[in-house]
């Protein structure tokens, strides 16, 4: 991909063409940002620059940039989505999102995204492996899925990183990582893109969709891609917002109780209703909208926690009925 093709994060781009420029190049960058907003495509633009730092003709560019779209570059390893079980029909599947080997999830039949030691130990036998060119990448998306052995394992390697490797990893929230992996990484903050920014994404999109898109997606290009090109998605949203919008207006604790039921286990339901539940309210213009975000601060908090779900769901669903009277 080229730089010009990417939208927003001008910045960025700018800094890391310098890093090139001048040979200002660290061993480790850390992209911290809202989620989907462009951050592992910055990394990877940034990959595909420093591969092909030295190639003399524009058909051997265009070969890095082929393989580095299908992950099958020798000099870069990513490790992106993960192997669960029940989500992935086999190891094949991963192809399009990940290079780093996951048998050992399969095997202990895996069931969460979390980064063990055993997934950066597989990176780690990769990396020792010959490279072919002056620079081996190592892309990480989302490292604060880490258990602590693992950062600890990682931590290893980037105070002693073989010579030519660079990291790019991509984090949410720098302030949730340990201190010693921030600081042994230039940190790289990404912002939401503007309206003007995404509008080239809604060029041949309804204005009704167009509308719709732009409120859930708040300045990130990837969740308006998802959603535009895929029909079903954007039904799933609609009607996850529409239950959202239904939740806030006067319904019955019942009600509430039962539009809340996706919430009492984790994952992306659960996940995707709380963030609807947030839009919802900062659509509602009613006097009622200050207290109420008060209450659904209170539950993202707890559901961080290991309190009961089921328990907190009906302390909130409560909370904003008796609020309404």
């Amino acid at each position: 991909m080229e730089k010009n093709a990417i939208l927003g994060h001008r910045a960025q781009l700018e800094a890391l063409t310098r890093d090139m420029e001048t040979g200002n190049i660290s061993h480790a960058y850390l992209f911290e940002g809202p989620a989907h907003i462009g951050k592992f495509t910055v990394a990877k633009w940034f990959a595909t620059e420093l591969l092909s730092k030295h190639v003399e003709t524009s058909e051997e560019k265009k070969q890095i940039q082929e393989a580095v779209r299908k992950l099958i570059h020798p000099d870069m390893l990513v490790l992106d989505k993960l192997w669960m079980h029940e989500t992935f029909d086999d190891i094949d599947a991963l192809a399009k999102y990940s290079n780093v080997p996951q048998h050992h999830r399969i095997k202990s039949k895996a069931k969460t995204d979390t980064i063990s030691i055993d997934d950066v130990r597989a990176m780690q036998d990769r990396l020792i492996e010959t490279g072919t060119g002056k620079y081996r990448l190592c892309l990480i998306r989302s490292v604060e899925r880490m258990q602590h052995e693992a950062v600890n394992a990682l931590l290893k390697t980037l105070e002693e990183p073989p010579e030519g490797v660079i990291f790019l990893l991509t984090t949410e929230a720098a302030t949730g990582l340990l201190p010693t992996l921030v600081s042994r990484s230039r940190v790289t903050a990404f912002q939401r893109l503007s309206r003007k920014e995404i509008a080239p994404l809604l060029e041949d999109v309804s204005p009704e969709d167009t509308a719709f898109l732009t409120m859930i997606a708040h300045g990130a290009p990837g969740t308006i891609v998802r959603l535009r090109d895929d029909a079903d998605a954007l039904r799933s949203a609609r009607l996850v917002h529409t239950q959202a919008v239904s939740f806030w207006e006067d319904a019955s604790l019942a009600d509430r109780l039962k539009l809340l039921s996706p919430m009492e286990k984790r994952g992306e339901s659960s996940d995707m209703f709380l963030k609807h539940l947030a839009l919802a309210l900062h659509e509602d213009v009613l006097h009622k909208k200050t207290r109420m975000i008060e209450h659904l601060h209170a539950l993202s908090h707890g559901l961080q926690t290991n309190a009961s779900r089921p328990i907190l769901l009906q302390r909130f669903a409560m909370s904003v009925t008796a609020a309404e009277r």
